[in-house]
C-alpha cells in the first residue's frame, strides 16, 4: 500500500499519485526494520533519485546528516545554485507581471514560485509564499486549491496541525460557495487525517461518503483509498451497516480482489468463517504496518479487530466451552484463555471464564434496563432540585 505527502498538482486528475507523497512513502519504508536490506538499497536509490530531480536541496542536507544518503557536498552546492538562479527568474516574472500585466498574471506569478519551493522542499517559504499568493487570489476554487497545496505539504511532513487548520480553513471556504467536487476531495483528506489521528470512526464516515465521488489519486489510488475504507469500517460499523454500505457496497465488489486478502478478511468476518479470518488478517498485518498513515496505530488497530471478532462469536452464546471457540478460531485452547483473559480485564469483552468447567459466560450489559435505571435516576434528580427550587420561592 503507499502512503505519501507534498506538493505539485493539486488533483490527481491523471490518476496518479503525487510524486513528493510516493516519496514520503519510501523515506517512511527505509526508517522499517521490517523492510529487508535488499529492498531498502532499491529504495534508497529511488530517493536519492527524486531528491535529485527536483533539487531537494533541505531534504537532501537532512537525509545525508541522519545517514540516509550519503553526504555529497559538490550535489549539494550544484543544487542550491540550481535554486538561487531558477527563484531570480521567479522574481523577475513577477515584477514583469506587476509593472506590464494584469491582477490573474500576478497571481500566477507568485504561484509558480509557491510551486517551486513546494517542488524543492522550502516547507516554511512554501507556506510563506501560498500565503502571498492566496492574498492575491479572489475565486473560491483558486483559494481552495491552495489550501489543498498546503494539505499536500501537511501530509508529507505529517504536520497534523497543518493539517488541521488547512481542514477548518477549507469549511469556512466552502461556507461562502465552492463547487461539489473540491467539497469531495476534501473529505477524503479529512477522512485520511482522521485515520492518522486514529479518530476511525470519523474517517470511515468520511470514506464511505466518498466511495462513488473518489477523484483523489494524488493521495493515492483507489485501491489503496478502498483498503482504508475496509480496515476502518470493520472496527467503526456494527454489522448491519457493514453488510450495507460495505460487503455489498458495488464500488468496494470491484476493486476489493485487487488487495490481496482484504476480500478474505471482511466476508470471513462478515459470514463468521473465524479460522479464514485470522488467516487473512494475518496476511494483513505487514500491509497495515508498513503503510505510514496506520503503522502508528497498528498494536491499537489489531486490538480493535480482535474484539469485534470475539464479541461477534460471543453475541451467539449464553456459554460455551473455550475448547469450542479455539476451534472456531483454529487456535489452542491456552492461546484463547491469556487473549480472552487480557480483553475482559481491559472492560472490552463482557464474559467470564470459568477455568475449572472450561467455560466461558457471557454478561452482555442489557442496555434497555441500563438506559431505564439511567432515566429513573435523572428523574429523581430533577425532582429533587424543582422541590429545593419550590423551598426558595416559597421563602
Amino acid at each position: 500500500m503507499d502512503g505519501g505527502g507534498g506538493g505539485g498538482s493539486t488533483s490527481g486528475e491523471d490518476g496518479k499519485q503525487e510524486k513528493h507523497l510516493v516519496l514520503a512513502n519510501k523515506l517512511f519504508l527505509l526508517s522499517q526494520p521490517d523492510v529487508d536490506d535488499l529492498s531498502k538499497v532499491a529504495i534508497r536509490a529511488d530517493v536519492l533519485s527524486a531528491v535529485k530531480s527536483d533539487d531537494m536541496a533541505p531534504l537532501f542536507e537532512s537525509l545525508a546528516a541522519t545517514g540516509v544518503l550519503e553526504p555529497d557536498a559538490a550535489l549539494l552546492a550544484e543544487m542550491r545554485a540550481r535554486i538561487d538562479d531558477e527563484i531570480r527568474k521567479l522574481d523577475e516574472k513577477i515584477a514583469d507581471a506587476e509593472e506590464n500585466l494584469g491582477e490573474s498574471e500576478v497571481r500566477e506569478a507568485h504561484l509558480a514560485k509557491s510551486l517551486y519551493f513546494v517542488r524543492v522542499g522550502e516547507k516554511e517559504k512554501a507556506l510563506e509564499q501560498l500565503k502571498v499568493t492566496e492574498g492575491k487570489t479572489v475565486a473560491i476554487g483558486q483559494k481552495m486549491d491552495l489550501v489543498f497545496y498546503t494539505l499536500q505539504i501537511g501530509l508529507f511532513y505529517m504536520d497534523f496541525d497543518l493539517i488541521s487548520k488547512s481542514i477548518d480553513k477549507a469549511k469556512k471556504l466552502f461556507e461562502e460557495g465552492g463547487d461539489w467536487e473540491r467539497k469531495n476531495r476534501l473529505k477524503v483528506y479529512e477522512g485520511l487525517y482522521c485515520m492518522a489521528t486514529r479518530n476511525f470512526k470519523k474517517a470511515t464516515s468520511l470514506f464511505l461518503d466518498s466511495i462513488s465521488t473518489f477523484t483523489t489519486y494524488e493521495l493515492f489510488p483507489y485501491d489503496t483509498f478502498i483498503f482504508y475504507t475496509v480496515l476502518t469500517s470493520i472496527i467503526s460499523l456494527d454489522r448491519v451497516s457493514l453488510k450495507q454500505k460495505v460487503v455489498d457496497a458495488p464500488e468496494i465488489l470491484a476493486v476489493i480482489g485487487k488487495v490481496p486478502h482484504l476480500s478474505e478478511f471482511l466476508n470471513s468476518l462478515y459470514n463468521c468463517q473465524y479460522k479464514s479470518f485470522f488467516v487473512a488478517f494475518s496476511g494483513l498485518t505487514e500491509q497495515i504496518k508498513l503503510d505510514r498513515y496506520l503503522q502508528p496505530h497498528f498494536r491499537y488497530y489489531m486490538r480493535e479487530v480482535r474484539t469485534v471478532v470475539y464479541s461477534q462469536f460471543l453475541e451467539s452464546y449464553k456459554s460455551v466451552t473455550m475448547e469450542a471457540m479455539a476451534s472456531a478460531f483454529g487456535v489452542t485452547v491456552d492461546f484463547i484463555d491469556q487473549e480472552l483473559s487480557r480483553f475482559i480485564a481491559a472492560g472490552k469483552l463482557h464474559c467470564k471464564i470459568d477455568k475449572v468447567a472450561g467455560v466461558l459466560e457471557t454478561n452482555r450489559p442489557d442496555e434497555r434496563n441500563a438506559f431505564y435505571q439511567s432515566t429513573i435516576k435523572q428523574g429523581d434528580f430533577l425532582l429533587n432540585r424543582i422541590q429545593k427550587l419550590s423551598r426558595v420561592i416559597d421563602l
